[in-house]
């Protein structure tokens, strides 16, 4: 951990020099969220919009909200493209469809506007590994709808109702970077190959813009550990979360972990793996860890003396209890560690073994192997890649993999 730390440390002095104040706002790429109506368009090309409206109703959609909420973002997005042209800047726009490693080279800055889905979106294809490039290009984005989505990964609610006072803050150097830790994956294996992906959002193959990102041959303790010849770095770098389990939910997902090296191979059953970052912590981490008021009730009942006058005074503060535990989830966005959640573990007989193997943790690696018969490996959300009986996978945070954000408060 103290060499992830110190590694973290000279990457930040490296950009020192990249201080607020040297940044040159000349080009902005504004990256458009798939709107609800827009998804739909995609789904029936064929159909006019009075068609596809049509249909909407037949199937039982409120159409006039759906339209309602795609003016709401186009009106929102126009304003933050003004916002950007008013200073100075050379504006383009992007579909999630239609980023290119070209178009985000481009940019000086690169600026979704929606919610956090297309934060991720956005940050996926600024990966460096992605793009084939060491060119860091920061991202601020904007939630267009601050009523209806939380943004937690955008710019604070009150510059939805002012965009030009944030950018105006950014043109004139007024803001600070954040730096938020990723996850590297790395398939290893007999061959290097990468297996063809999935984007979830449209339920397509995924064509990755570089031709590859060459496989390598593993140093002699790494083959051996792991029993693999060659190791390949997906493309994509995880900003919330890399997820592991069985495509059908209901399916028991069979993996086995080795965590941080040691020579202990931990064996679960459970409903998949998610192993997170700090941005993340507030997402999935969060729902999959969480306890209610009535967890913190019941456990409080269940104690021998519960009807102590002690206990009676917790229960009627149960709602707090739970408020902080959940809290105490979260940790630091540019954290170098990395913390794994097992999803519903079973924990009867044999599993999980060793019966010390720990429900989550935090850790610096995650070695993962698949016993599993129809299992994806997704990253964010959004980009889907197989993983069956046999894949193996290295999970980490590598300092040089950090997304550079813009904060303002």
């Amino acid at each position: 951990m103290l060499k992830s730390k110190q590694l973290l440390q000279q990457f930040s002095k490296e950009y020192a020099k990249f201080t607020p104040a040297n940044f040159k706002l000349k080009r902005a790429l504004v990256v458009t969220k798939l709107s609800r109506y827009e998804f739909e368009q995609l789904r029936h090309p064929e159909l006019s919009p009075d068609q596809l409206q049509q249909k909407l109703r037949d199937r039982g959609t409120d159409v006039e909200m759906v339209l309602y909420l795609h003016k709401v973002h186009k009106d929102f997005e126009r304003k933050v493209v003004q916002s950007f042209q008013d200073v100075g800047c050379e504006v383009k726009l992007s579909s999630r469809s239609s980023l290119s490693k070209d178009v985000m080279s481009w940019a000086d800055v690169i600026v979704p506007v929606g919610g956090d889905g297309t934060f991720l979106l956005s940050a996926g294809r600024a990966s460096p590994l992605f793009a084939l490039s060491q060119q860091k290009t920061p991202i601020v984005g904007f939630n267009s709808d601050p009523l209806r989505s939380e943004g937690r990964l955008m710019l604070p609610k009150h510059y939805s109702d002012n965009p030009a006072d944030a950018v105006g803050r950014i043109k004139s150097g007024d803001f600070k970077w954040m730096h938020r830790s990723r996850v590297r994956t790395t398939l290893l294996g007999s061959n290097g190959k990468i297996p063809e992906s999935t984007d979830l959002f449209r339920h397509t193959e995924v064509k990755m813009e570089q031709v590859t990102t060459a496989p390598e041959l593993l140093d002699k303790d790494m083959a051996c550990k792991y029993k693999a010849k060659m190791k390949r770095i997906l493309p994509y770098l995880a900003l919330n979360e890399v997820f592991i389990g069985e495509h059908l939910s209901a399916r028991v997902s069979h993996l086995q972990l080795v965590l941080d090296h040691q020579d202990v191979v931990n064996k679960t059953k459970c409903s998949g793996l998610c192993v997170s970052t700090g941005t993340g912590s507030t997402s999935w981490h969060t729902s999959i860890n969480r306890i209610t008021s009535r967890d913190v009730d019941d456990l409080l009942r269940s104690l021998p003396n519960s009807s102590s006058k002690e206990v009676m005074v917790l229960r009627q503060n149960a709602e707090e209890i739970a408020q902080r535990y959940n809290q105490g989830l979260l940790f630091a966005p540019d954290d170098p560690r990395l913390c794994y959640s097992i999803r519903e573990q079973i924990c009867v007989g044999v599993w999980p073994s060793p019966k010390t193997f720990k429900e989550r943790d935090f850790v610096q690696t995650v070695f993962v192997k698949s016993h599993c018969i129809d299992a994806n490996l997704v990253i964010d959300g959004s980009i889907s890649f197989p993983f069956n009986d046999g894949a193996k996978a290295l999970l980490e945070v590598h300092p040089e993999d950090a997304l550079l954000t813009i904060a303002l408060d």
